[in-house]
Order: C-alpha cells, then sequence, then structure tokens
C-alpha cells in the first residue's frame, strides 16, 4: 500500500531551524568557495593550475562519496535519534577542524610557486573536509521529502532556504571585501607584500567566525528535525548494502530527475565560474580601489533579493517548470552582455554599468534557482516513492531519498569540478591578471546556461501531484 496518513510539512521554529541549513552550513562554503582560489594563488604564492587540481578533486571525490553516504544514509535502520540526523553530528567535528585548517598552509617561497609542501598541506586538508561536508549537505537535503510532503510547504521551504542562501552569499563576501577595500594595493597582495600580510590576518579569522557560526546551525538543524514518525513504521529494517546500491537505478532510470541533474551540472559549471571571478574579475578587468570593492555588496544585496521577489510572484502566475526555465534564460542574456568588455575603448562609467547590470542579473537568476529545483527535486522523489506499490510512501522515501540526493549531489558536485579545471587552466601563469581572458570566461557561462534551459524546458511534473498539492485555477490547468 502506497499511501500515507496526513502529509507532514514543516512550520514554525522546526521550519526556520531546519532551513538554517542553507545559512550555516552555506556561509563557511560560500566563504572558501569563493576566496579560496584567491588567497592561495595571489597570496599564498601557490601556482593557479596546482590550486585548480585541489579544488577539481575536491568536487571529484565529494561527488563520489556523495553517493556513497546517501546508500549509507538509506541504509541505516533508524535509532533512538532517528535515521539521518545523526549523522549531522558524526560529520561536524572534522568538517568544523579542516574549514580552519585550510586557511594556515606553509607558505609558497617568493621564487617558487610550486613548492610541494603547500600543494600537498591544500590537497590533503581540502579533500578531507570535503568527505565530511559532503556528509552533511547530503543529510540536510535528504530530509526534504521526508519533512516536507506538500508541495506548496516545499515552496514555502524553498523560499526561506533561498533567502537564507542569499544572505549567506551576501556575509560570505562582505568580509573578504572590507577586507580588500583596507589594502593599499589589491594587485599586490603576496604574503610578503603589505597588503598580503593583511590578508594573512583578517582571512582565517573570518574563516574562523564562519565556521563557529555554521556549527551552531548544524546542531540547531538536528533539533529542529524531528524524524519520530520512523517510529510508526514497525517494518522498516535495514535494507542490504547490495539492495541500497539497487535502489540507485530507480533515479537513473527516472527520466525527469535525470533531466534535472543534465541541468543542473551546466548551472554547476557557471554558478562556479562565476565565483571563481568575483575577486578577479574586480581587481583585474574593472580595476577597483577600496571602497569601489562595495559596488559588489550592493550588486548581491540589491540584483538578488530583487530578482527572489520577482521570481516568487511570477510562480504563483506560472507553472514552476516554466519559470525555472525562464530564470535560466535570464541568466544567457545577462552574461553574453558582457562580450562589450572586449571592446577597448569602453570609458569607465560604460563598464561600470554593464557590470552592474550583467552581475546582478547573473546573481539574481542564480541564487533564485533553489525556488525551483528544490521542491521539484522533492516532488520528484515522493513521486518515485508513491510509484513503489511494496511498500507505504514513508517506507519508500526511507530507502531512496538518500539515492536520489547522493546522485544529485554527484552530477552538482561535477560542474563546479569542470569549472575549476576551466578557470584554472587559463588563468594560470602570465593569464592571471589578464582582463581579456577573465572577460571571455565570463561570457562563455552563457552557452552553458543556454544548455541548461533546453534540458529545463523537456521536464514534466507529474500532474495529479501538482493539482493535488497546490490549488490552482482551471485556467492553469489548461496551460499545463
Amino acid at each position: 500500500m502506497s499511501a500515507i496518513t496526513t502529509p507532514r510539512e514543516l512550520h514554525g521554529k522546526r521550519l526556520y531551524g531546519y532551513s538554517l541549513g542553507d545559512l550555516g552550513l552555506s556561509i563557511p562554503n560560500m566563504f572558501t568557495g569563493t576566496f579560496i582560489f584567491q588567497y592561495y594563488v595571489y597570496t599564498v604564492n601557490l601556482n593557479a593550475l596546482m590550486v585548480s587540481i585541489g579544488v577539481t578533486a575536491q568536487f571529484i571525490l565529494g561527488a563520489i562519496t556523495a553517493i556513497i553516504f546517501g546508500v549509507m544514509i538509506d541504509n541505516k535502520k533508524p535509532g533512538k535519534l532517528g535515521k539521518r540526523r545523526p549523522f549531522l553530528l558524526i560529520g561536524l567535528p572534522l568538517w568544523f577542524i579542516t574549514t580552519i585548517l585550510i586557511w594556515f598552509p606553509p607558505l609558497c617561497p617568493q621564487d617558487n610557486s610550486s613548492y610541494l609542501p603547500t600543494a600537498i598541506f591544500f590537497w590533503v586538508v581540502i579533500l578531507t573536509r570535503t568527505i565530511f561536508r559532503s556528509l552533511l549537505f547530503n543529510v540536510y537535503s535528504s530530509m526534504l521529502p521526508e519533512q516536507s510532503q506538500t508541495l506548496k510547504n516545499r515552496e514555502k521551504v524553498a523560499s526561506i532556504r533561498s533567502a537564507f542562501s542569499i544572505i549567506a552569499s551576501v556575509f560570505a563576501l562582505l568580509l573578504p571585501l572590507i577586507v580588500q577595500s583596507m589594502l593599499t594595493d589589491p594587485t599586490s597582495v603576496k604574503w610578503w607584500e603589505p597588503s598580503g600580510k593583511l590578508i594573512l590576518f583578517y582571512i582565517p579569522l573570518i574563516g574562523i567566525i564562519f565556521i563557529i557560526f555554521g556549527s551552531v546551525c548544524v546542531i540547531i538543524i538536528f533539533f529542529s528535525v524531528d524524524e519520530s514518525f520512523h517510529k510508526n513504521n514497525g517494518s522498516l529494517e535495514k535494507t542490504k548494502i547490495t539492495d541500497a546500491f539497487k535502489n540507485m537505478r530507480i533515479p537513473i532510470k527516472d527520466k525527469n530527475f535525470v533531466k534535472l541533474m543534465l541541468a543542473g551540472f551546466f548551472i554547476g559549471i557557471s554558478g562556479k565560474t562565476v565565483g571563481l571571478l568575483v575577486f578577479p574579475f574586480q581587481t583585474y578587468l574593472m580595476g577597483f580601489q577600496s571602497s569601489e570593492f562595495f559596488i559588489y555588496i550592493f550588486i548581491s544585496i540589491f540584483g538578488k533579493f530583487i530578482w527572489f521577489f520577482a521570481w516568487k510572484k511570477i510562480m504563483k502566475r506560472s507553472h514552476i517548470v516554466n519559470s525555472y526555465a525562464i530564470c535560466i534564460l535570464l541568466a544567457v542574456v545577462a552574461a553574453v552582455m558582457d562580450v562589450l568588455f572586449l571592446i577597448s575603448d569602453l570609458s569607465y562609467v560604460i563598464k561600470l554599468i554593464l557590470y552592474i547590470v550583467s552581475w546582478s542579473t547573473v546573481l539574481g537568476s542564480m541564487y533564485a534557482y533553489p525556488l525551483f529545483s528544490i521542491p521539484i527535486m522533492a516532488s520528484l522523489v515522493h513521486e518515485a516513492a508513491e510509484n513503489d506499490k511494496s511498500s507505504n510512501v514513508d517506507e519508500s522515501m526511507a530507502k531512496i531519498s538518500g539515492s536520489y540526493y547522493g546522485l544529485e549531489s554527484f552530477v552538482r558536485s561535477m560542474g563546479p569540478a569542470m569549472a575549476s579545471l576551466f578557470v584554472g587552466s587559463i588563468l594560470s601563469g602570465p593569464n592571471e591578471e589578464s582582463a581579456l581572458a577573465i572577460t571571455i570566461i565570463f561570457v562563455s557561462i552563457s552557452f552553458f546556461y543556454l544548455i541548461a534551459f533546453i534540458v529545463i524546458k523537456r521536464i514534466t511534473l507529474s500532474k495529479n501531484s501538482y493539482y493535488t498539492n497546490k490549488q490552482i485555477t482551471e485556467k492553469e490547468r489548461i496551460i499545463i
């Protein structure tokens, strides 16, 4: 029997406590993901390609461990603390330690940017950190289909999580940009230079503050999630490892899931590329000095939140898949606009306007994606569980949710891995400070977004699931 009783939903303190993951988990990871390339290449003096190798390996390892952890979590028999949430406490300590250690590497000599001790330290720490970060994210993500079981509530969760994600992105870059504005020469920040010494002091301090906050949020998530419903499933036993891996066939055969993941792969390439270009774009293409770095904060806050509220309104009037596709298409147009930076005699005012318009639109679209992808993903898992006639929905989701989100994390990690190699290989050596190279890389993301747009347009959600979870008009039914 596949039916369940009253669908579970997240409300009140539990809603915000769970959603806090997109603030607490995201701040240290966004800060590290965005600034680590800048820190190791331009300050620690490690070769850009060696940094990219570590970052790429991180994403590949994260992709592999995501699948392993997905199977492991699905395979666990519920205990006193629940089924998934105990893994939050398992992954937290080493995530905390390695996120601090990564900011304290041995410094490369002035005449040797390929200094092996620094490279090995970076690779070991970032890979160890990745394993436990992957565990935390897989647990956090795979909880949603079980905790929130109506599309309306999932959209509410996605809205709050997206807002927290935007806030996280603002603070993750606000403090580093304050440090950048304090530098006497932002283009000369090697560790032996005055500006570099400031970075060596303040950036690790910021990293420590962020990881302490993130760890507190993980603990709050642990206490906000209620997995007591597993007690009502007396037949829910530990699954054999071989059977758990066989369950991976379910998401692989789910055509809509495959389309969503394929789009996520190309979106991941574009998103990571944007993150890697934040500081080089401002420093070497725009030539920002002191307070000019705060222009990005203006763009980040207003661009992201204006589009966030705009897409929320659009979602109410349009099918969620169509809204998602339009959101991606807007990013395509905005990224293409930056081809104008290739004009050599472009005035500073025009460059500034172009920068504000293109980046605010790309960032606004990029941070609106969770509004669509989170409820779509949870709905696909729920639909798959409902199609399993051998057990009820709760039992089915307990067996496959980790598999779905493990594969989702795998594909999502491979996109940034490709982006890291792509950006690192181009910005190595003489191209580290090349405005031309930076421009070409940014414009190239339009191609990846375009592929994602084409794939998203081909996703079709179950009409029955859509109708039963969200009130829509007869006119909307015809459109669908």
